[in-house]
């Protein structure tokens, strides 16, 4: 007979948001890259017509955190095309140091 794992309690987490945060900034790209224990995720603000561009935050995490933040976007991306339709991601995409088409 298989032992059966009692579930782990529900921890409930207050979350502290100081107002700089909450006003949110803006990004226009990101990039990833990872090696074997961690993922680092680069947000970046392309500047239209400037050979510029800015890291505005760094998020670094763990394998496991971010195969859940995949699952949570792949989530909110199904839900939001659900309600406003597919997304479309034609076009060309910026490259991260001239702005310009890759």
């Amino acid at each position: 007979m298989p032992v059966e794992t009692p579930a782990a309690p529900q921890v409930q987490i207050q979350l502290q948001l100081d107002e700089a945060t909450a006003l949110g900034m803006y990004v226009n790209m990101a990039m990833v890259n990872h090696n074997e224990t961690e993922f680092v995720i680069d947000f970046i603000y392309v500047q239209p017509q400037a050979p510029k561009a800015v890291v505005r935050a760094r998020i670094i995490n763990s394998p496991k955190h971010m195969k859940r933040f995949l699952h949570a976007l792949q989530d909110n991306v199904t839900r939001y095309e659900a309600q406003f339709g597919k997304i479309d991601i034609s076009g060309p995409v910026p490259h991260p140091i001239t702005g310009m088409p890759h």
